[in-house]
């Protein structure tokens, strides 16, 4: 079966500069795929491209065999392409809910006036999206705080937020960059195990990630980035006992 998500011979030069040189990969339905390195590896501009935020400089980004290169960032997102940040971007006065609930917004069928008119169809569509919202919450041990305003909460809980509008956008394909930085074991492996579940509901999972430990007990196959080019690839296993992996990555 061939990979949901496709990087063929990828790259970005700023001013002449690569930032990304030449990255293949493949992002396979139903698995975890990771993507480490050193921090100013290129890691992120990789998703800006696969997000349709940065054009290519050169390559192909598929997309269930479609060359979906030169397509903007909203139709990627209608296309199931769905991604969190490093940085949280949140709605921090709307409550929790309603935060994730914008997730849904892509999937919303009744028309505007349907909705300001109050017609069944509007109301019948809304309980189906919050009842599914109510869904993530509780996958992501969050149902308590479903009316707490988002800003309110803490680092760790803001993350969950954040993910939890990704997935509501009913990905084919999530790009997590740094989904547990600033977490502790616990808080990461409770993670662990939801985005196990994802995979397992048959979404391709890319993850950029720094804990090594996490990645290491999620990632079926890891690429290694280093200064834009890919300098190793393959099981988790193998790819960290690397040497060229420990020198420029790991640590000696």
């Amino acid at each position: 079966m061939s990979a949901t998500l496709v990087l063929e011979n990828v790259a970005r030069h700023f001013g002449g500069v690569p930032a990304v040189d030449g990255v293949s990969l493949e992002v396979p339905a139903g698995q975890i795929t990771g993507l480490i390195g050193p921090n100013g590896a290129g890691k992120t501009t990789v998703v800006n491209l696969i997000t349709g935020i940065l054009h290519l400089t050169q390559g192909r980004v598929l997309l269930d065999g479609q060359d979906v290169s030169k397509v903007e960032a909203p139709e990627l997102a209608r296309a199931g392409v769905a991604r969190t940040f490093q940085n949280i971007r949140l709605v921090p006065d709307a409550s929790v809910l309603d935060n994730v609930l914008v997730g849904f917004h892509r999937h919303e069928m009744t028309s505007l006036w349907a909705n300001l008119l109050g017609l069944p169809s509007a109301r019948a569509e809304a309980r189906q999206m919050r009842d599914e919202a109510m869904r993530l919450l509780a996958r992501f041990e969050m149902t308590e705080f479903a009316d707490h305003r988002a800003g309110g909460l803490s680092y760790g809980h803001q993350r969950r937020i954040e993910m939890m509008r990704a997935l509501a956008t009913r990905p084919k394909v999530l790009l997590l960059d740094e989904p547990v930085a600033g977490m502790n074991d616990a808080e990461a492996e409770s993670l662990a195990h939801i985005f196990r579940k994802v995979a397992d509901d048959g979404v391709a999972v890319l993850l950029i990630e720094h804990n090594m430990r996490f990645v290491m007990s999620l990632c079926s196959r890891l690429y290694v980035l280093a200064s834009g080019r890919l300098i190793a690839q393959g099981e988790p296993e193998a790819v960290g006992r690397d040497p060229v992996v420990v020198e420029a990555y790991l640590g000696a």
